[in-house]
């Protein structure tokens, strides 16, 4: 079994991070994926029947678009950063800007401040057009440096 470091040398090298996405049961569950080919990492939520909080409209849960902008926001920390951990949320804020139609959503963070124990990223959800997000967040995580 390959260490997080060896890992994530890994995917940086060859520039596939789905292998470590896989490896999360959550994310497999959710169909989130990511992708690197633009030179940015970018989440993706796979539309799927059990995404749909309200039917009647119909609209993504709540939930399954936090989802998506938390593992976004971590992902990016492990696409950036030089950590020896997986990054551990201290808190999330997500703004709820629009429904989230059943299609599939995508995100992409920035990581806003990296200190050495805390790092702050924000993201956005958006579907179709990324101009037009339908949620954002703020989060803060710990991280712990390679030494």
């Amino acid at each position: 079994m390959k260490s997080l470091a060896d890992a994530l040398a890994e995917a940086r090298q060859t520039g596939n991070f789905q292998g470590l996405v896989d490896e999360v049961p959550y994310a497999r569950f959710m169909g989130i994926s990511v992708d690197v080919s633009s030179g940015e990492l970018v989440g993706k939520l796979s539309y799927a029947g059990h995404l749909v909080g309200n039917p009647v409209l119909p609209a993504l849960h709540g939930g399954a678009t936090a989802a998506l902008l938390e593992f976004s926001a971590a992902f990016q920390l492990l696409f950036e950063a030089e950590t020896a951990i997986l990054p551990k949320t201290i808190n999330i804020t997500v703004a709820y800007l629009r429904s989230g139609r059943p299609i599939d959503t995508f995100a992409r963070g920035v990581v806003t401040k990296h200190g050495r124990r805390v790092a702050a990223v924000h993201v956005e959800a958006w579907q179709e057009e990324r101009a037009r997000p339908i949620a954002s967040a703020h989060a803060h995580f710990l991280i712990e440096p390679v030494t």
